[in-house]
């Protein structure tokens, strides 16, 4: 059976709140420190650092809350996330909303009443709801992938990327092009990357773009490739992710349509997949294990009240590989 702090401080022949003071750096005396350690050895006592996160006044737990785990992005974020708060003594907790809504807003509660030190949260649309959340229960909250004016924000620079694909699309020579999205509810993917190409077909005045809507779900930007082979041929398919374009291109596949050579398919994202399939996506890379890592040390920096940045960008980078056709 697994020794407790109780059964330490027994066999040590001290008091619980010496051992507890002990396991949390504080003074006790040089002979106690020794039969206390030979007592931790000799039973391989591992203290629960949850439990006594609990019952202290300063936790080492942050919360992370994450819209959905099978997840690339999702995946890398919160590797990058748990090294940092790992090399600076922090433990992370993960709570899974699977894209509803009404989780988010729970998971930040309950994170409150576990009393971590601060939450991370990846949300795809931020409301009054989130904002009345992060208000009542008084703890730093940052929130990433997102931005909004109330919160500490760090994003990646969706607008940018969306415009370095459009100028590669048009530098290709592609005018009859086909874009297909997400949802306006996630400003980023939905809003800031579509307007960021958009910008960068304007400036081209000859480009002829239709705009499609799907989800982040690989199986329904299936079917909507689908409709949009029906309905047109264009020369250029850019999904708003790199699950989108994905879509596209097993579909491209399933109807004999040869990538690039009969049609020309791009995504935003980076994932390592797109490097490893062929021919090989065309992407704009996302950093997300550099963004998880920047938020989790945006976090520690807040919780011990130094000055933290409102608004963090981090950089993109267009990666042209084999599924773009030069016209």
């Amino acid at each position: 059976m697994n020794k407790t702090i109780s059964d330490i401080a027994q066999l040590a022949g001290v008091a619980k709140s010496t051992v507890s003071r002990f396991l949390n750096g504080g003074s006790v005396s040089e002979d106690t420190r020794q039969k206390i350690e030979r007592i931790i050895k000799q039973y391989n006592y591992v203290p629960n650092t949850f439990a006594q996160s609990l019952k202290a006044k300063k936790t080492s737990i942050i919360g992370t809350v994450v819209p959905r785990l099978d997840s690339f992005a999702t995946s890398q974020t919160l590797i990058g996330i748990d090294e940092e708060l790992r090399s600076n003594h922090y433990q992370m907790l993960i709570a899974n909303t699977s894209q509803d809504m009404q989780r988010e807003i729970d998971a930040i509660y309950d994170f409150a009443r576990q009393k971590v030190s601060g939450i991370i949260l990846l949300a795809a649309e931020v409301t009054e709801a989130h904002l009345t959340a992060v208000e009542e229960i008084g703890i730093p909250v940052l929130l990433l992938g997102q931005q909004h004016e109330r919160l500490h924000s760090l994003v990646h620079n969706d607008d940018q990327a969306g415009y370095e694909m459009g100028r590669y699309v048009v530098a290709k020579g592609h005018r009859q092009i086909v874009y297909i999205g997400v949802t306006e509810k996630d400003q980023a993917v939905g809003i800031h990357r579509r307007q960021g190409f958009q910008r960068a077909i304007a400036e081209c005045g000859e480009c002829d773009v239709t705009y499609y809507e799907t989800s982040f779900k690989m199986s329904e930007a299936t079917v909507t490739a689908e409709a949009v082979l029906n309905d047109n041929r264009p020369t250029m398919i850019v999904g708003a992710t790199d699950n989108i374009a994905l879509g596209v291109m097993k579909t491209a596949f399933s109807n004999r349509i040869r990538i690039p050579h009969e049609l020309s398919v791009a995504g935003f994202g980076g994932y390592d997949i797109t490097e490893m399939i062929h021919p090989a996506l065309t992407t704009v890379k996302y950093h997300y294990s550099q963004a998880g890592k920047l938020a989790a040390n945006h976090m520690i920096r807040q919780i011990a009240g130094e000055p933290v940045e409102k608004r963090t960008v981090l950089d993109v980078e267009l990666i042209p590989r084999e599924s773009v056709d030069n016209l």
